[in-house]
């Protein structure tokens, strides 16, 4: 079966087979995503010429408000969507299969840092638990059954997270949590946290000012005693998950890419260092749509990227006004 032996292919993928692994894609979705397709054509794009990646149509991310973007047929096993002000203006993303999402993410959390079952992970994530059907809650539930279920959730016990926090643990200790709750915990309960992975995934829905990434790295540091913050970039209408180590730039993996648009002409590819609007292959969307017109901003440099805000004329979304 063709889809299979290309998701064999996306899981194992190296560098050097990126480019040409996401024509294949391409042009499966071309075909078997009807929607997509029909994209394509409006464009008038000649398929014959497209030899790189980055010369691949993207879908608006908006799309995923608007429709049920899927390629082939099936029914979801489970539905993601996004937050928003009202029911009707999410993301809604349809998995053929859950675990294809599990594996991936797997796959680029241990690539990145090493085997979950090295890690105690504990989760600060409010407002990702208040609902259903979040991503990031699904991937976190995941990452703690595969370690074993060494450490938990945390809704808004920072007594409980803290106990946590001071018990002895042999390995690696990762504090992932949005934005706001992790500024209430180092404002709030300063602590020593110099041996913990702090991760944030962005996010003050409402709850707090919005600052720059600087500015919330530089206070959660203050106030947990460590050197760096790492941050997870990530969002409803993609499976890949990309991290930063702590210097404000996100990490390419095999298994996608990313560079600029031009915000006068969305067909236009921005030259390395300038800033524009992100378009994302993710190649773990094989059942979705791979190529995404994303509403950030950012700029690449070298297999990194930053994420700099959104674009004016985007509705901000209550998950990260930031870069989520």
């Amino acid at each position: 079966m063709i889809r299979e032996k290309i998701k064999s292919r996306i899981l194992n993928a190296s560098a050097s087979e990126f480019n040409d692994l996401s024509l294949e894609v391409f042009h499966y979705q071309y075909q078997n995503n009807r929607l997509y397709r029909q994209y394509v054509d409006l464009l008038q794009v000649e398929i014959s010429k497209i030899e790189r990646f980055y010369d691949i149509p993207c879908l608006p991310i908006r799309f995923f408000k608007e429709f049920s973007i899927q390629t082939g047929n099936f029914i979801p096993e489970i539905i993601f969507e996004s937050s928003g002000t009202t029911s009707d203006n999410t993301s809604k993303h349809g998995l053929r299969e859950n675990s294809w999402y599990e594996q991936i993410s797997t796959l680029i959390f241990e690539n990145e840092f090493g085997p979950l079952s090295d890690f105690r992970i504990l989760a600060l994530l409010p407002s990702y638990l208040e609902r259903s059907n979040s991503s990031l809650v699904q991937m976190v539930r995941f990452f703690l059954e595969r370690n074993g279920n060494k450490g938990g959730f945390y809704l808004n016990d920072f007594d409980k997270l803290i106990q946590q926090l001071q018990q002895p643990f042999h390995g690696t200790t990762l504090l992932i949590g949005v934005s706001f709750a992790l500024l209430d915990l180092a404002e709030n309960h300063p602590m020593d946290l110099k041996n913990t992975i702090i991760m944030e995934t962005g996010g003050m829905k409402g709850r707090r000012k919005e600052m720059t990434r600087q500015e919330l790295h530089t206070n959660l540091s203050r106030g947990l005693n460590i050197d760096k913050i790492h941050s997870e970039y990530g969002m409803t209408e993609l499976l890949s998950q990309f991290y930063s180590r702590g210097n404000g730039r996100f990490k390419c993996h095999n298994q996608a890419r990313v560079w600029t648009r031009e915000l006068s002409d969305p067909f236009c590819k921005t030259e390395k260092g300038r800033v524009g609007a992100l378009n994302i292959v993710d190649l773990a969307n094989l059942d979705s749509i791979c190529f995404v017109a994303t509403d950030d901003l950012g700029k690449i440099e070298g297999n990194e990227f930053e994420v700099l805000g959104r674009m004016d004329d985007s509705d901000v979304r209550g998950c990260n006004l930031l870069y989520h």
